[in-house]
């Protein structure tokens, strides 16, 4: 086995056929075909079955495939630390942020990333579940990853600072006669609120509980904009890391009392190289709210 055979196997999967992956990865499809025979035979598996909408892989071969993408990115990581050593950055760093966490703070840390190595290919996604993430981190499939700072935070773990989360009010409501909302007088509102399982509801659940407040829920979206533009519009009131608000809306933002605040952290993975570090360092730089922060580096 080798790890082009990796690399095609996983081409295959992404693109759902041969001739696809072939025309991804710029060779001729018998190749492709070949190695994937190969890398079966080899096996003793079947890796793919085809289906009426193309190839996809068989049970065995989803597991086959996340060992295999661990390996390729494994030696990706290598070829890229070889040549930054030589004075040049590139090769693939793998993101990953938590939803609302770092919204302002990351495009502006990889837009300078991205300007002194433009080599570098930097491929990054959001997450909103905190046990997702975090399983993301300790199975080392991500370089780097911003999150919520948790009682058992993964190793590698860097304090950054902190996320102020504030209260999106709709056009004209009565409390944005206020500089700042007293929690206590969102009693009966109701609430937009996100995934169960993601961190912002971890922390709206926490503050509706420490302040006796009703968790009457109008929706459940996936995005903090698509949060904030629905509060705006009156359907409810809702909770978000003041960084995510969107251009537009700041005037419907007040902050609230008591404060409410949560430390964030950058995971960066175990041997971390020279993209990575850099990405680090430039994060520090960014402005972060100085909230009250766990025992992290």
């Amino acid at each position: 086995m080798s790890l082009r055979q990796f690399e095609y196997a996983l081409a295959v999967a992404e693109q759902g056929s041969v001739t696809a992956a072939a025309e991804l990865l710029h060779v001729a499809q018998p190749s492709v075909s070949q190695q994937i025979r190969g890398l079966e035979r080899d096996l003793g598996v079947q890796l793919f079955e085809r289906t009426p909408t193309g190839l996809v892989p068989t049970t065995v071969g989803r597991a086959f495939l996340r060992e295999a993408e661990i390996a390729v990115r494994a030696s990706r990581r290598a070829r890229a630390t070889a040549r930054a050593g030589a004075g040049e950055l590139e090769g693939e760093l793998v993101v990953a942020a938590q939803m609302g966490f770092g919204t302002r703070q990351l495009p502006g840390a990889l837009g300078a990333l991205r300007r002194r190595f433009p080599r570098l290919e930097v491929t990054v996604f959001e997450e909103p579940s905190s046990a997702e993430l975090d399983r993301l981190c300790r199975k080392g499939v991500l370089d780097l990853a911003l999150m919520a700072a948790c009682e058992r935070p993964p190793a590698g773990a860097h304090r950054l600072g902190g996320e102020e989360f504030v209260v999106v009010l709709g056009e004209g409501h009565r409390l944005l006669a206020a500089d700042r909302v007293e929690l206590g007088e969102l009693e009966g509102e109701p609430w937009i609120r996100f995934d169960r399982d993601s961190a912002l509801d971890g922390v709206l659940l926490a503050v509706l509980r420490d302040n006796e407040l009703t968790p009457a829920t109008a929706a459940r979206v996936s995005q903090t904009a698509t949060a904030v533009r629905w509060a705006a519009h009156g359907l409810g009131v809702t909770l978000v890391p003041g960084s995510a608000v969107p251009h537009g809306y700041e005037h419907l933002v007040r902050p609230v009392s008591p404060a409410v605040s949560q430390p964030v952290i950058a995971v960066v993975r175990a041997g971390a190289g020279p993209a990575e570090t850099a990405l680090l360092d430039l994060l520090r730089q960014e402005t972060w709210h100085a909230a009250a922060l766990s025992p992290v580096p």
